[in-house]
């Protein structure tokens, strides 16, 4: 093994000695232990890999070609002709006489059945421990983050993949520049996310003008069609724009106003134009030309006043003050916004700049109930083509004008808003069953009839006519049901009053400016309090006030000594840990369980099966939700603090929320702005605003038609 020896030191010049042995020592294995290079590459490719200074695989593998070359080379050159070093016999062995003799002549039994290997060629079990352990401290550390403690490398995701099937017609009058229709076709296309097919031979049709909510399970696919629209991997017309808002706007030093003003680009080209001739006439150069500067500027101005710029300020600020931006706040730059402000800017950008075709994914997830409200109005007028996934079914019911269903890899048009949908899916599932039934009990019918007279002559054309008939009716695909959608709290034991009192409770982040002031609040265990209000009216502190994460400034909370609570924050699937699945997240939030009662909490919120064992960062948004509260209820609680909890849930998991609520033994205070939920199962709604809290008799009822009355007078 010398000259592979030297081979390897030549290649590596930087290998230690303990990985050099360990590597000599596999290889003076013999030649024998591997069929070809790929198996010697399965064998030492790893500790090659570690010393390889950067190198490919594909050289990594060329090396142990080399190696596994040298190798045989060295061993035709060592045994000649006898190649397996087997002991030749020089005469014929009597075995029995030798069995005889078992004792004295073992050595010889052995030369005669066995392979004879030079002991000093084997690896050094000690040595290969040692390389071991060294291997084993660089992976480690590796994953620790290294020499340099760089942050782990985040999960590599699978990313989508869309291929579609195009006219020659259509793909003609593009190159030409002559396709001017603004109605959207996308025809026999398929959606792949790594091996899952999301959807096959499906076909969208978007007509201008109208406006469709796209809906459907979690998981299935809603947001990633919309991201392949938007990112043109499925192809529409280039004259059509399109805007998928997704992102936050990033914050700089222009106001709110500004930020939305810019996004006419025509316009702010238009000024920004102006600017520079202005400029130019006011600079007093004698070498511009300014009867033809005089001449564009009228044209500039003829251009603005067409558009009707000088309106442009007053819608934008129309806009931001129906997403919940003051005046005050329409004059702060960007950056000064949070995440979520930033969100509502930009929707307010989107709804401004009114593209040919305009993508939102959950709108209502960052807005209070007076944005929504505003939004559905606002919505009901949109001049162009409108594509919105949304879990809200008040919403969907007030705004789009046909409903697409995301089911079994394929969509499904429906006219009207999603009532009818849902009318008109259930009525079509029971046609269809009906007719299927029909189908089986005539098929049954025809095949008993055949099977009566298969053998009487006199009966034969009617059976052959019969097997034909069989043979022509339409096969009927079986109706794939959606799995309902169950999610189950824990039980728990009662506990006597008082469970919860917060008298007259004050709070303040800094002193002297109160927040909240004489909060009066009573909770038991049959209690299930909605709480509503605008944004940055204190909701969240409320609720970490009655957590007891937030001391009040003034006041007193009273809790049960045995009261349990459980809190779902607005955050809580952010806060989840990524790279690694929904079981093995549990085991470490909770160690020392045996494996199934991890499955089982996972499966009473819906995550079964391989879902548990999917990495959490390849889930939907809606899936993270269902194992955010399978972590939350790990501890059995008795009371349930949610903050929006239907943000990424869909219509169904909402549904079954709302009954899990239902059913659930303990107390729940619930702050949400889904209107489907809040009279699902509110009993009790307080409204948050102006540093108080009070109780509104007329429940959600009362609430909307306050909220409608202060829309009307901002409108005015």
């Amino acid at each position: 093994m010398a000259d592979c020896g030297e081979y390897l030191k030549e290649e590596f010049p930087l290998i230690n000695d303990d990985l050099f042995e360990y590597v000599e020592g596999v290889l003076t294995n013999g030649v024998d232990d591997f069929e070809d290079s790929s198996e010697l590459y399965d064998a030492v490719g790893g500790v090659l890999h570690e010393v390889a200074d950067g190198r490919s695989e594909r050289e990594i593998r060329d090396i142990c070609g080399r190696l596994l070359s040298l190798m045989r080379r060295e061993n035709n050159e060592t045994n000649g002709d006898n190649k397996n070093g087997n002991k030749v016999l020089n005469a014929p062995v009597h075995l029995g006489s030798m069995a005889a003799n078992l004792q004295e002549n073992v050595e010889d039994i052995k030369s005669i059945w066995m392979m004879q290997r030079d002991d000093t060629l084997k690896v050094d079990a000690k040595k290969l421990e040692k390389a071991e352990q060294k291997l084993q401290q660089k992976l480690e550390k590796r994953q620790e983050g290294g020499i340099n403690n760089k942050a782990p490398a985040p999960v590599k995701l699978q990313s989508a993949t869309a291929s579609q099937v195009t006219s020659k017609k259509e793909s003609k009058m593009e190159a030409k520049g002559v396709n001017r229709g603004q109605d959207i076709r996308i025809e026999n296309f398929d959606v792949s996310f790594g091996d899952r097919v999301l959807l096959q031979a499906a076909d969208l049709v978007l007509a201008f003008g109208r406006r469709y909510g796209l809906v459907g399970r979690n998981g299935l696919g809603k947001t990633t069609l919309l991201r392949m629209i938007s990112s043109g991997q499925l192809r529409i017309p280039s004259h059509i724009s399109v805007l998928h808002v997704e992102q936050e706007v990033v914050g700089d030093d222009k106001t709110a106003l500004e930020s939305v003003l810019e996004c006419d680009l025509a316009r702010q080209t238009l000024i920004d134009r102006d600017r520079e001739i202005n400029a130019l006439l006011n600079s007093g150069n004698k070498d511009i030309n300014e009867s033809q500067l005089s001449t564009e500027l009228s044209e500039i101005y003829a251009a603005l006043g067409a558009m009707e710029a000088d309106k442009a300020p007053a819608r934008a600020s129309v806009i931001l003050a129906g997403l919940g931006f003051t005046t005050e706040m329409q004059a702060r730059a960007t950056k000064t916004f949070s995440g979520g402000w930033r969100m509502r800017l930009a929707l307010a950008r989107a709804l401004f700049s009114r593209p040919d075709l305009l993508l939102l994914d959950e709108p209502t997830n960052m807005l209070d109930m007076k944005a929504i409200i505003w939004l559905e109005n606002y919505l009901q007028n949109w001049p162009t083509t409108l594509l919105v996934v949304s879990h809200d079914r008040h919403f969907l019911d007030t705004v789009p004008t046909d409903i697409i269903h995301l089911h079994s890899a394929t969509l499904d048009p429906y006219r009207g808003n999603y009532t009818r949908f849902y009318t008109v899916k259930c009525e079509r599932l029971r046609n269809r069953t009906r007719e299927i039934e029909a189908q089986e009990q005539h098929r049954a019918h025809v095949k008993e009839f055949i099977d009566r007279f298969r053998y009487n002559a006199n009966r034969a054309s009617s059976v052959q006519s019969k097997i034909k008939m069989l043979e022509k009716l339409p096969e009927l695909k079986p109706i794939e049901k959606e799995v309902e959608v169950v999610l189950r709290f824990p039980e728990v034991e009662p506990l006597s009053p008082p469970i919860l009192q917060l008298k007259e409770v004050s709070f303040g982040y800094t002193p002297g400016k109160l927040i909240l002031q004489n909060i009066e609040l009573g909770a038991t265990l049959d209690s299930r309090i909605c709480i509503v209000g605008d944004n940055g009216a204190g909701k969240t502190t409320l609720l970490k006030l009655i957590l007891g994460i937030l001391s009040p400034t003034a006041g007193s909370r009273v809790v049960h000594r045995n009261l349990r609570f459980a809190y779902f924050s607005q955050h809580h699937v952010d806060q989840l840990q990524m790279n690694c699945s929904a079981v093995e997240l549990l085991q470490q939030e909770f160690p020392g369980k045996p494996m199934e009662e991890y499955r089982r909490q996972l499966g009473s919120f819906g995550v079964s099966g391989d879902l548990a064992l999917q990495v959490v960062a390849s889930l939907s948004g809606g899936q993270k939700s269902r194992v955010a509260f399978a972590k939350m209820c790990m501890s059995n609680p008795n009371f349930l603090i949610l903050d929006e909890p239907t943000n990424h849930l869909d219509i169904e998991t909402i549904e079954a929320l709302g009954h899990a609520i239902n059913k659930y033994t303990g107390g729940v205070i619930l702050v949400s702005h889904d209107e489907r939920l809040i009279r699902m199962v509110c009993r009790e709604l307080w409204v948050c605003g102006s540093g108080t809290v009070k109780s509104l008799e007329g429940g959600f009822d009362q609430y909307r038609e306050i909220v409608e009355r202060e829309l009307l007078e901002l409108a005015k």
